[in-house]
């Protein structure tokens, strides 16, 4: 059964549980659960019908399901390509929720260098100048260390069904997995990418694909999946390649080792003191 099938499965089975306890009538209970039991059996016998139409919200919300974490812990490399050089990054990360996250790079040429976001707010450390500085406003689309990702695309941690609405617009095939092809558009002005195109891949929900759009509707970056792991029933993506379409013969390859999720986090992780200690 796919996601979308067992998710629709189980939103029936709870409608048929609250109707039958809500049905007060001895007679009531016997044609609601027979309808219950004739919806079941289209669910379960019928998977062409279920598989070959999900819709919108169901596949933008198996991306976020699969996607969305309240912790995650990893060890992650950053190699960026960029018209003809070559720089590879390594950092420790700690995130929770999209609230707060902690990153600390540990290459030579960085070390030393770390990011807070806490409480929405995005904080820097450079330990040439020993000080701390705040990264707002438009400073939040600019390229972090040099990547093809802005300060805003590497801590960004909601659900896409929160923010966009979904419209499935067709069918595609990416690198030879057949894809649900959908177009989200922003639902408030201050999204930096007010639309946005994903492909989903029709087998698992992996995000296979995106395009983000500027309001004018130039195309701003790419987003292609290369692995996702299973990790704790879900599929996560642990590398990725991202391509800054306004920066010329640029991308980078983001990968993501010892992936922890959704364990306990210390909250002192997220505090001023150990970003400048």
């Amino acid at each position: 059964m796919s996601p979308y099938q067992n998710a629709r499965a189980k939103s029936w089975a709870k409608e048929c549980t609250v109707q039958k306890y809500n049905s007060y009538g001895r007679f009531k209970i016997v044609p609601v659960v027979l309808l219950c039991a004739a919806v079941s059996s289209f669910f379960f016998l019928s998977p062409e019908v279920v598989e070959g139409e999900p819709t919108a919200a169901e596949l933008l919300a198996q991306v976020d399901d699969n996607e969305v974490y309240d912790t995650i812990t990893y060890t992650g490399e950053m190699i960026i390509e960029y018209q003809g050089r070559r720089y590879e990054k390594r950092f420790e990360a700690v995130a929770k929720e999209n609230s707060d996250s902690f990153i600390e790079f540990v290459n030579q040429e960085d070390l030393g260098t770390k990011y807070l976001k806490r409480s929405g707010r995005l904080y820097v450390y450079s330990p040439d100048s020993e000080q701390v500085m705040l990264i707002s406003g438009h400073l939040l689309k600019e390229s972090m260390m040099g990547s093809d990702l802005s300060y805003e695309d590497t801590i960004e941690n909601n659900k896409m069904s929160d923010r966009y609405d979904p419209t499935l617009i067709g069918s595609d095939t990416i690198d030879g997995h057949p894809a649900w092809v959908l177009d989200l558009a922003a639902k408030k002005a201050s999204e930096s990418y007010p639309r946005r195109k994903f492909w989903v891949d029709k087998e698992n929900g992996d995000l296979l694909h995106a395009e983000f759009y500027a309001l004018s509707g130039a195309k701003l970056k790419e987003y292609s999946l290369i692995r996702a792991d299973v990790i704790h029933d879900r599929r996560f993506p642990v590398e990725f390649e991202m391509r800054d379409l306004l920066r010329k013969n640029s991308r980078t390859l983001f990968i993501m080792h010892d992936v922890v999720l959704d364990a306990p986090v210390n909250d002192s992780v997220f505090s001023m003191r150990n970003l400048e200690r």
